[in-house]
């Protein structure tokens, strides 16, 4: 677990610098990287500079901080994440979530790229996480509490924030984008599931999967950060159909979203300001 002293470190380092404390901290996911040229930045920092920080391996996943403004209100921005299938503790996924926490943003939207398990969704579908299931990842919180973040016990029973996934719905109407809402699982990768892993997801009632988010939500909920999560379908889910998955498909699926993404970011950010 890293120490609260550690985390202030990393924020005083960069506030310095910025001049501003962020409202909302993004977490683009894979194929939304270009996002970041939207972005009015004052400052950008790779993970490679702020010392001890884990380093994003995969392609794809840039490992840099934006931060700056986005239509007027100030953000960080992750430009890719690492993940626990790169071999991380837990505690160093979950690093940037803490670290934005303690730059002071009040919500976190983590983005990503999922495989679709309910066969009514399709590919190129904008999901709004309802919930999450994920028990087959180790839980961020394992180990000492970090009492200035949050409490040791904290709830889950909302993690998601109802306000928020309702003004992102709202805009999808406004700008006819469609839009899902459902239930995410968290699986760790970077193998994708089997069909058998598939059907028990089903049968557990998750309607997308992914290899991210769910931890860094909980996180971001141990701080006391509301949080937004956005699953876009990349490809439907191993058994769903007899389409060999790879990540390079995954990645061209999701750039197809982008657009969308941006069209939701923009009308939900104009709704805050």
């Amino acid at each position: 677990m890293y120490d609260y002293e550690r985390l202030e470190q990393y924020a005083l380092k960069i506030s310095t610098r910025i001049g501003f404390q962020p409202k909302v901290g993004i977490v683009l996911g894979t194929g939304l990287g270009d996002l970041v040229e939207k972005i009015d930045a004052v400052y950008e920092v790779a993970f490679t500079d702020l010392s001890g920080f884990p380093v994003s391996t995969v392609e794809g996943h840039a490992g840099h901080f934006i931060f700056g403004y986005f239509e007027d209100v100030p953000i960080v921005c992750m430009q890719g994440r690492v993940h626990y299938y790169e071999g991380y503790s837990m505690d160093d996924v979950v690093l940037p979530i803490r670290f934005m926490a303690v730059m002071g943003v009040e919500s976190v939207i983590l983005t990503n790229a999922a495989g679709g398990i309910n066969k009514d969704f399709n590919v190129g579908d904008i999901m709004m996480i309802k919930d999450h299931i994920a028990t087959f990842v180790p839980n961020p919180l394992i180990g000492k509490n970090v009492d200035q973040l949050g409490v040791k016990f904290p709830d889950m029973s909302k993690v998601y924030d109802d306000k928020i996934r309702e003004t992102f719905i709202t805009v999808a109407k406004q700008n006819g984008i469609p839009i899902r809402e459902g239930v995410y699982i968290q699986f760790t990768g970077p193998s994708f599931e089997t069909p058998a892993e598939i059907r028990m997801a089903a049968a557990l009632g998750a309607d997308a999967v992914g290899m991210s988010t769910a931890c860094e939500a909980i996180a971001a909920r141990h701080a006391k950060v509301k949080v937004c999560g956005l699953s876009y379908i990349s490809n439907q889910a191993a058994g769903i159909t007899d389409k060999e998955l790879s990540h390079e498909d995954v990645r061209w699926a999701s750039k197809f979203s982008a657009e969308n993404v941006e069209k939701l970011l923009r009308g939900f950010f104009r709704s805050i300001k």
